[in-house]
């Protein structure tokens, strides 16, 4: 029986059956990844010398690698690092999470921050945030619980009823991603409506924290997603294997024997875990799980986003949005949410733009 590769998508690189499937250590993805991994470590060494107390780059780069005297070291190790590790590990969690659901969905646009994961984890936070300051009865519930565990939970709810309702023997990307936009809009409003009727000051904090926020991160926030990321990463890169094969029609995949649904499934699964970690420790920062795959896409050349070039990227984005957000501004910090948020809308518009193109073409 012979195979039929699917059409060429305009302005990708055509798949072929005897390209290796997986395509994470291509030495062009590796080249990437290693430099993604320098500038991520030259973002984070300028971000932890701004301050108060300003430290040179070379010295936050000797403390990093053990040198440095003691003040330089409890400045460094103990008070910036944890916020400019976290921002990086939040990166590498959604830029994956994004690479993972952009093949599965053949799409650019199926990204958990548009898709409706993000918000309806930011929905289950902004709900446990109001409820916790309005009612005393449930006020303990915030101490108990905590917005990063109903941010968790509310992002995995939300990913298992988009999959329920995109569902329709298989999952097919465009219905999921047309699905995820509705779930998107429906979370957004309930979100309204809960900063409405919240007091000011919950409220306010509420607004702090849906921007995303890495203000007063410590090891006590980078210990959680740190270890997440230990099960999930290695996870994904063993699930790699079978995005190439999904870029096919199911009946070519099927045809390299590919389960082809139960592959969708564990790969979403795996991508929703990584998205809802993310939010659950820094907040919904909008466009990193979008714009990170596709600039990695372009740097290596291929056919679908690549997991560990996505991965750097995704961590140096963050960390450089972070870096913008403490410095360009005098005193006033921004929530590294808002200037991601200004960074991704345009490439967003430049996604819609290039897709209704070849559309018509």
């Amino acid at each position: 029986m012979s195979v039929v590769a699917p059409p060429r998508v305009p302005g990708r690189p055509p798949l072929r059956i005897g390209r290796r499937v997986s395509g994470v250590w291509r030495p062009r993805s590796m080249l990437v990844a290693v430099l993604g991994l320098a500038a991520t470590v030259l973002a984070m060494a300028v971000n932890i010398g701004r301050g108060e107390y300003p430290i040179s780059v070379l010295e936050v780069l000797g403390v990093l690698f053990g040198g440095g005297d003691e003040v330089g070291r409890f400045i460094v190790l103990e008070l910036r690092l944890p916020r400019s590790l976290t921002g990086s590990l939040v990166g590498v969690a959604f830029a994956i999470s994004g690479a993972i659901m952009q093949a599965i969905a053949r799409n650019p646009l199926a990204s958990p921050d548009i898709i409706g994961i993000n918000a309806g984890a930011g929905a289950a936070a902004v709900g446990v945030i109001v409820l916790g300051g309005t009612y005393g009865a449930v006020s303990g519930l915030v101490a108990v619980v905590g917005v990063p565990v109903a941010a968790l939970a509310g992002g995995l709810l939300t990913a298992t009823l988009i999959y329920l309702l995109a569902y329709r023997k298989g999952i097919e990307g465009y219905r999921l991603v047309l699905i995820g936009i509705g779930i998107n809009a429906v979370c957004v409003s309930v979100t309204s409506w809960l900063l409405i009727v919240a007091d000011v000051t919950d409220a306010g904090r509420a607004v702090v924290w849906l921007n995303g926020s890495l203000n007063a991160r410590g090891w006590e926030h980078v210990a959680p997603v740190g270890l997440a990321l230990l099960v999930l990463v290695p996870a994904a890169l063993l699930l790699a294997f079978v995005l190439g094969a999904l870029q096919f029609n199911d009946d070519t995949a099927r045809g390299l024997g590919i389960r082809v649904n139960g592959a969708r499934t564990a790969l979403l699964l795996v991508a929703v875990a990584l998205a809802s970690v993310a939010v659950a420790s820094a907040g919904p920062i909008v466009f990193v799980a979008l714009v990170a795959p596709q600039l990695a896409l372009r740097l290596v050349g291929s056919s679908r986003p690549p997991l560990l070039a996505s991965a750097t990227v995704g961590a140096a984005l963050t960390v450089t949005a972070d870096l913008i957000a403490r410095t360009a501004f005098g005193a006033t910090a921004l929530p590294v949410g808002i200037v991601t948020a200004v960074l991704g809308a345009p490439f967003l518009l430049y996604l819609l733009a290039r897709g209704n193109r070849e559309v018509r073409v």
